[in-house]
């Protein structure tokens, strides 16, 4: 391993560890307090986001419970380079909207199709004068309500597009990219599935105000129990050796495919940004950051970073094939995850893939001239194909049967598909 790869997987781990983390917060804490200021959260909401609809539901819950300013701001959709497949992703996210707000206790019905131009600019308008009034909280989820049921009035108004510039300039300032994300002090939360970090948050600094309850407003769902009956199916896990949340769900896959007696199909696929698609800075520093949250929270060591994008990756995929026809696909998987995002060991080296090959339970000599070969290559276009088709372009994702999602947020709904008696 290279002194740069070892010095560079030493300041991931830096940057991405608890310490840091913590005096963060800490001189952020001592900045408000010096200076007399609130707590002060401020949300980003964009009309045509499901997700964002779903948080504005729990606004006014969330402003009850805490001792804060919110400040909210009204964005447009996310830019290109943050939504490549566009089109897909409004989908996908009416798909996945209206299945977690079932999960949540919470309203969406997917319509089937976006709103119109028209319908966006209406409901931009009402969210905008509530904003101007003070009663956004309280108004935005009936406003919501009215847009994506077809019911919201036609407005005379226009799109007030200063408003959402300024919105998305102040987004872009701070370093993100998406609606319904909420921005406290350096950090930020996205959607009702990262509100409970925000909340726990504000619990620590004393915010949280007497006599409200002390559970979050939405709870992770809990880690896949696996109690139920075997289900005898196969469980397809879309992944990507250069995606960490394809390493912090891999444990719990098998896990889960192993309590069902379901067989786990290892359908790898090349990385986005090696298919083309964009992943700037700004979404890959959230994408890391957010995992390694997660990860914390699932007691998955992570942080010690030796990005395998490019021909790591390549070098990781061509022994996949053989280590399953050995029996020890995810082992292999599992190894070659862990000691790239964990342990900083470069696989683009031969003896990086020594490590890898051997913590698999792997022989190094028969795969030393097996490494590098492009026999794979077909087996992982098929799999993004495949992938495509299901409405989904991002790893990790999962299927059972006709019921695929994406994102290790959303093992719950695989392990509820494996609960259900087959036909």
């Amino acid at each position: 391993m290279s002194l740069k790869t070892v010095l560079v997987s030493r300041i991931a781990e830096r940057l991405t560890g608890e310490p840091r983390l913590l005096a963060r917060r800490a001189k952020a804490e001592r900045r408000r307090v010096a200076s007399g200021a609130p707590h002060l959260v401020e949300y980003f909401h964009q009309a045509g986001d499901p997700y964002s609809h779903l948080a504005a539901q729990v606004l006014p819950e969330f402003a009850k419970r805490f001792d804060i300013e919110l400040k909210v701001h009204l964005v447009g959709p996310p830019p290109d380079w943050a939504a490549p497949e566009r089109e897909r992703l409004e989908s996908y996210s009416r798909r996945d909207a209206e299945r977690l707000a079932q999960k949540a206790g919470l309203s969406f019905k997917d319509p089937g199709a976006q709103p119109g131009t028209t319908q966006q600019h209406a409901a931009e308008a009402e969210l905008a004068a509530t904003i101007a009034d003070g009663t956004f909280a309280a108004k935005a989820p009936r406003i919501g309500e009215a847009f994506w049921s077809g019911r919201l009035p036609p407005s005379a108004e226009t799109s007030p597009t200063a408003l959402t510039a300024a919105g998305d300039a102040r987004r872009e300032a701070l370093g993100h990219y998406l609606g319904a994300t909420f921005y406290y002090g350096g950090e930020w939360y996205w959607g009702i599935d990262r509100l409970h970090y925000l909340e726990a948050r504000l619990t620590d600094l004393a915010a949280r105000k007497s006599q409200v309850p002390d559970a979050p407003i939405f709870a992770p769902p809990a880690v896949p129990s696996g109690t139920g009956s075997p289900a005898a199916r196969e469980l397809h896990y879309y992944l990507s050796f250069r995606s960490p949340y394809t390493y912090i769900a891999a444990a719990r896959a098998k896990a889960l495919a192993d309590a069902y007696g379901a067989d786990l199909k290892l359908r790898f696929v090349l990385p986005m940004v090696m298919r083309g698609l964009p992943v700037p800075r700004m979404k890959s520093s959230y994408i890391t950051l957010d995992t390694a949250r997660e990860a914390r929270r699932l007691g998955v060591p992570f942080g010690r970073i030796a990005d395998p994008v490019g021909r790591p990756v390549e070098r990781g995929y061509s022994l996949l094939p053989w280590a399953r026809e050995q029996g020890r696909g995810f082992e292999y998987c599992e190894a070659f995850l862990t000691h790239v995002w964990s342990r900083g060991v470069d696989a683009g080296s031969d003896k990086g893939m020594k490590r890898i090959v051997e913590a698999a339970g792997l022989d190094w000599p028969t795969a030393r001239d097996l490494v590098g070969n492009d026999d794979w290559r077909a087996e992982a276009e098929a799999n993004r194909a495949e992938m495509m088709d299901l409405g989904i372009w991002g790893v990790p994702s999962f299927r059972v049967g006709q019921v695929s999602t994406w994102g290790q947020d959303r093992l719950w709904l695989i392990e509820d598909e494996l609960k259900q008696p087959q036909s």
